[in-house]
């Protein structure tokens, strides 16, 4: 499915998710109508009851989709690789626009220690206030620590510099239609 597109589901089970953009969790009843409007980096956008509800990969099986699985070749040395690192970081999507973390310009910074096998990762969010940043540093956690010899995962939020739409890569302002 494409992020544009709009396909109606219907829940398989009962399914925790977070309202858009506050963060809010709210609880989606088993056999309840909804509309996926995003399914980007194994996460899910539906609208429920008038709501937009982030719903998480792992509970992909209650939209009766298959979860995402991310996997990486082995180094065998024993080395954190930095391409995976980002690759895995191109995984999360701001669940109200479908562009991943990395081409919003989000990601400031990536700094790994080999001999400890930790990542540390500065970023921002769009807004300070958004209610989706616990969420979106879980999902930043959770995808580097998939990377083979990835031990430990520390993420910075930060709010300075300030985001704005110049950080986007290109791809990205053409894609929602803010390149000009």
């Amino acid at each position: 499915m494409s992020s544009q597109e709009r396909t109606l589901l219907t829940t398989q089970r009962e399914v925790l998710g977070r309202l858009v953009p506050v963060g809010t969790p709210v609880t989606v009843p088993a056999h309840s109508f909804v509309t996926l409007t995003q399914a980007l980096g194994g996460n899910y956008t539906i609208v429920h009851a008038g709501n937009m509800v982030r719903i998480d990969g792992t509970d992909a099986d209650a939209l009766g989709l298959e979860p995402l699985d991310l996997k990486f070749e082995d180094p065998q040395d024993g080395s954190v690789v930095e391409a995976y690192v980002w690759e895995a970081l191109g995984t999360v999507f701001d669940p109200e626009v479908p562009v991943d973390l990395v081409n919003l310009g989000l990601v400031y910074d990536v700094v790994i220690d080999q001999a400890q096998g930790s990542v540390a990762i500065t970023m921002t969010l769009t807004a300070p206030g958004c209610g989706m940043g616990d969420v979106l540093v879980g999902d930043v956690r959770a995808r580097v620590a998939c990377v083979p010899n990835v031990k430990t995962v520390a993420v910075n939020l930060v709010f300075s510099p300030p985001w704005s739409r110049e950080m986007m890569s290109e791809e990205a302002q053409l894609a929602t239609g803010m390149f000009y």
